[in-house]
C-alpha cells in the first residue's frame, strides 16, 4: 500500500499549545485523582489537560474542579452524554495541542512518559506513537497481572494486522494534531475509537511507532475488566465488517477531496 504523509489544509494550524491530554470521564471518582496527579506532574506550562465528563453522578466533577482551581492547564468540558466514542470525539474537537495524548480516568502514567513519547515523535518522525503498559488489578499498583500488554496483544503497526487483531490501546497512544483531519468524526457504528485512530494513521500517514517502553500502569477493575476479554466469533466478525465498511467510506471520502492529502 502506498501512503503519503498527511498535509494540513489552509487554515488548519496547530496552536501554541504543545500537548493536549484528552481524558474522557464518567463516574471515575475512585481513581481519577491519582491519574490527574500522574499526568499533571509531567506537563509543561504550554500544555493542557482536557477532561470531558459525560454526566458523572458521583464525585468525579468536584474532584476535577478542585484540581482546576489551582491549575489553569485543566479544561473541564460537559460531554454530550451519548457514550464514550462521542465523548472522545467531542473532547478531540476542543484539543488545541500539536500532540494529542489519550488518557483513561483510572490508569497511572509512569515517569518520563511524556518526554519519551515526544522523543519518539521527533526521532521516528511518526504520526502515531504507542507504548507498552504493565497491567495491575484494583487499588494496588504493585499487584501486577501482566508485565507487557504488547506481549498479550502481539502489538505492532499495520492496517491489515490491526483489523484482524487490534493492538492499539488508547491509553497508550499519542498522535499528531493533523491526523484529526481524517479521524473525525469517529463513526458511531465502530467498536473501538483507538483502533480507528491507529489504523487511519497507518493508512494515511504510514508512520506509526510502537515503543517497547512500559510507560503506563493499566488498571483493571470491575468497570473495565471486559476490555481485555475476547468477544465471541459472531461479534468479532460483525465488528470487523462494520469497521471495514466505515474505513472504506472514510478513505473514499478523503480521496474525493481533491488535494486534501496530496497524491496517494
Amino acid at each position: 500500500m502506498v501512503t503519503k504523509e498527511i498535509r494540513q489544509e489552509p487554515g488548519f494550524e496547530a496552536a501554541d499549545i504543545r500537548i493536549s491530554v484528552v481524558l474522557p470521564s464518567y463516574n471515575g471518582e475512585a481513581f481519577i485523582g491519582q491519574q490527574l496527579e500522574s499526568i499533571l506532574g509531567q506537563l509543561g506550562e504550554q500544555d493542557e489537560l482536557v477532561v470531558s465528563d459525560d454526566g458523572s453522578v458521583d464525585g468525579t466533577v468536584p474532584i476535577v474542579k478542585e484540581y482546576q482551581r489551582t491549575d489553569g492547564r485543566i479544561c473541564l468540558l460537559k460531554g454530550p452524554g451519548q457514550g464514550i466514542k462521542r465523548n472522545i470525539g467531542y473532547a478531540l474537537r476542543h484539543a488545541k495541542g500539536r500532540y494529542i495524548f489519550l488518557a483513561d480516568q483510572d490508569d497511572i502514567w509512569l515517569e518520563h512518559k511524556v518526554s519519551r513519547v515526544l522523543q519518539a515523535f521527533e526521532e521516528q518522525r511518526a504520526s502515531v506513537v504507542v507504548h507498552d503498559a504493565r497491567v495491575f488489578a484494583g487499588e494496588d499498583a504493585a499487584h501486577i497481572q501482566m508485565e507487557s500488554f504488547y506481549a498479550f496483544r502481539g502489538s505492532g503497526a499495520g492496517v491489515i494486522k490491526n483489523i484482524i487483531k487490534n493492538s492499539y490501546i488508547g491509553c497508550c497512544m499519542a498522535f499528531r494534531r493533523d491526523l484529526l483531519e481524517v479521524v473525525l468524526p469517529i463513526p458511531e457504528q465502530i467498536e473501538m475509537h483507538d483502533q480507528w485512530i491507529g489504523i487511519l494513521g497507518d493508512y494515511f500517514a504510514g508512520k506509526s511507532c510502537f515503543l517497547p517502553d512500559v510507560l503506563l500502569l493499566y488498571r483493571r477493575h470491575g468497570s473495565n475488566n471486559s476490555a481485555m476479554e475476547h468477544y465471541g466469533l459472531g461479534r468479532m466478525l460483525r465488528n470487523r465488517l462494520v469497521f471495514l465498511w466505515c474505513f472504506g467510506g472514510r478513505v473514499w471520502s478523503k480521496r474525493r477531496r481533491k488535494g486534501a492529502f496530496g497524491e496517494m
